[in-house]
């Protein structure tokens, strides 16, 4: 994982796996979408499409590779970020 200083804002095709309260958000569980090349660029691709995600990206966490990550780290090809709400209960 990796950050990008912005020179390389290329689009590409990233995954996306939503659960619980995103999944309802959202209205499937996963999908492809184009995006550049960091999470905050595809977090802010997938609320365009899916704008009752807005709130719930907000509290999100995003897993890569089963890592927590912020918004200026890259995807690289062939991963996919999930999309975790909080979870209540225990």
């Amino acid at each position: 994982m990796t950050t990008i200083d912005g020179a390389h804002r290329a689009l590409r095709p990233v995954t996306l796996r939503y659960w619980a309260g995103a999944r309802a958000a959202a209205g499937v569980s996963e999908e492809t979408l184009e995006a550049g090349p960091t999470v905050g660029d595809v977090l802010d691709r997938a609320v365009a499409v899916h704008p009752d995600l807005h709130d719930v990206v907000a509290v999100c966490s995003v897993l890569l590779a089963g890592r927590a990550v912020g918004r200026e780290v890259v995807v690289g090809p062939d991963e996919v970020l999930e999309v975790l709400p909080p979870f209540a209960g225990g």
